[in-house]
């Protein structure tokens, strides 16, 4: 969330600490603050690092924005008493991480590694399922069986799920829509 598009050299990130759940309302609330006092000098941009991610919903795949660090937002400002203050009594804020007199500044490279990773182009499956869960298979040749999760391959969207076929467990790879939880 941009602020200000014309940026200075001094101006360092910071990470804020907020309620869990709050990043967004935190986000807006602090833009509108920042605008209404003037600080737009001092606060420039505002970043909730989120990673998009694929979430299996009663049997369709939907795509999420997950935050990557839940309860923290990063602000981009040079830090003064007024924009300090602004920050740190908007609603939803618990801190800076730093010590308690002068917040720590986030090196420039860490920074585009966070934005970097939350832009990766393909997004990863969320999981609903753990190792060692019962499942019945739901669709294609297994179908009815019943098995148990053995390997979780969260990037392709698959879970090796041991079957007994014949008297002996026999791996088999399934898509994560092609099992429910019993």
């Amino acid at each position: 969330m941009i602020i200000t598009p014309e940026v200075p050299d001094s101006a360092r990130w910071y990470v804020v600490h907020t309620q869990s759940g709050h990043e967004n309302r935190v986000a807006i609330t602090l833009k509108t603050r920042v605008e209404s006092m003037g600080l737009t000098n001092n606060i420039y941009e505002i970043l909730i690092p989120t990673q998009e991610k694929i979430k299996i919903n009663k049997g369709k795949k939907i795509t999420i924005k997950e935050k990557l660090f839940p309860g923290y937002i990063l602000v981009r400002m040079i830090v003064t008493d007024d924009a300090w203050l602004a920050v740190r009594t908007t609603q939803g804020v618990t801190g800076f991480v730093g010590t308690a007199d002068q917040p720590t500044p986030l090196p420039e490279n860490e920074v585009k590694a966070i934005t970097a990773f939350g832009e990766q182009a393909a997004p990863k499956f969320q999981s609903a399922y753990t190792i060692s869960e019962a499942v019945r298979i739901i669709e294609g040749p297994f179908t009815d069986l019943l098995g148990t999760i053995s390997a979780i391959d969260e990037a392709k969207g698959k879970v090796i799920v041991l079957v007994s076929i014949f008297g002996r467990e026999t791996p088999v790879e399934l898509d994560f829509l092609q099992v429910s939880k019993i």
